[in-house]
């Protein structure tokens, strides 16, 4: 079995690098069914699938399982949105559970220490999964965590938050990084530090303002789209749209 980093890479060069953040709001209702239409209807516009936090836990695991198998079924791979940062008995039981229920990768915050982070990416790699740490948000306010400044030992120069993650991102051997696409020089000094190692994920495309075109110049690899698409009234145009935008 490839891994998954050559497996979204391969489904992108195909279908584009939009992968849906498939994150409704908690008075959704049906979400099982909401969650298979889109994949159903959605799919040729998309290499992946992304789930959160508040849509894992009102579903369930056999759920998740049947949503999971549906989308391999199509062509996609699957992402777990829980920014995974414990100690290594709970991290790695989580991720178990993870793999059970079919999903490929799984974001985590490499605060957890590297050599955590070196741990879970082992033990994800030997199961061709993959595993892509939160580097920096999307939102505005992570300015006052992520680009805070931090000094480590002897070092006399302190550096942003995110350039420490990224040092350990590329130190672990990750399949990606989460950078925000409302920060494009960020991902720029990602891209160019990285040096093509691991892919970079920005979130944050249409209703936070992030655009397309400049973040595929700054170096992103994959686009995650949520609420411009599953809040459109016309879901698959959209999709339809953000895909030939990805490809061009």
């Amino acid at each position: 079995m490839a891994t998954f980093r050559t497996r979204i890479n391969k489904i992108a060069n195909n279908k584009g690098k939009i992968i849906l953040a498939n994150d409704y709001s908690n008075s959704t209702r049906n979400l099982e069914s909401k969650t298979i239409k889109n994949i159903k209807t959605l799919n040729k516009f998309l290499c992946g699938i992304k789930f959160n936090f508040h849509l894992l836990l009102p579903l369930g695991l056999e759920q998740i399982s049947k949503i999971n198998k549906l989308a391999h079924k199509y062509e996609l791979q699957t992402i777990a949105d829980i920014k995974l940062n414990d100690i290594g008995n709970t991290n790695e039981i989580t991720l178990e559970n993870l793999w059970k229920s079919g999903f490929d990768a799984v974001i985590v915050n490499p605060i957890m220490g590297t050599n955590a982070l070196k741990k879970l990416v082992s033990l994800a790699h030997k199961k061709n999964k993959g595993i892509i740490t939160l580097c920096h948000m999307s939102a505005p306010e992570a300015k006052l965590s992520y680009d805070m400044k931090v000094k480590l030992g002897n070092s006399k120069t302190p550096i942003p938050l995110y350039q420490l993650f990224l040092k350990s991102s590329i130190s672990n051997k990750v399949d990606g990084i989460i950078v925000g696409a409302t920060y494009p020089k960020i991902i720029k000094y990602c891209n160019k530090k990285s040096k093509g190692d691991l892919n970079i994920y920005s979130p944050g495309i249409g209703t936070q303002s992030g655009k397309i075109r400049d973040v595929l110049h700054a170096g992103t690899n994959f686009l995650i789209v949520g609420r411009s698409i599953i809040n459109a009234k016309n879901p698959v145009s959209i999709a339809r749209e953000f895909q030939k935008l990805s490809i061009s």
